[in-house]
C-alpha cells in the first residue's frame, strides 16, 4: 500500500500550511510508516492511504516518488 505523509520539516517550529511538504511511502500499515519516519525530525500532520482514483491522480504528479521501507 502507498501512503501520503504530510509533514513539517522541523518538529520544533509552529506548523504553517505554506511549509507543509509531502512524501509517499510504501508500507503495509500506517504504524510501519510512523516507525520508519520516527528518527527524522518531522512534525507529521497527516498520513493518508492512497488507493483507486486518488492514487492515480497522485501518480500523475511529477513529484510522485515512492520511498520504500528497506
Amino acid at each position: 500500500m502507498i501512503f501520503k505523509v504530510l509533514y513539517q520539516e522541523n518538529r520544533a517550529e509552529v506548523p504553517v500550511r505554506e511549509n507543509t511538504k509531502s512524501l509517499y511511502v510504501e508500507a503495509s500499515t500506517e504504524r510501519e510508516v510512523r516507525f520508519h519516519l520516527k528518527d527524522r525530525n518531522y512534525n507529521i500532520e497527516f498520513i493518508q492511504l492512497l488507493e483507486g482514483n486518488h492514487l492515480a491522480y497522485e501518480q500523475a504528479s511529477e513529484n510522485f516518488k515512492v520511498e520504500s521501507l528497506d
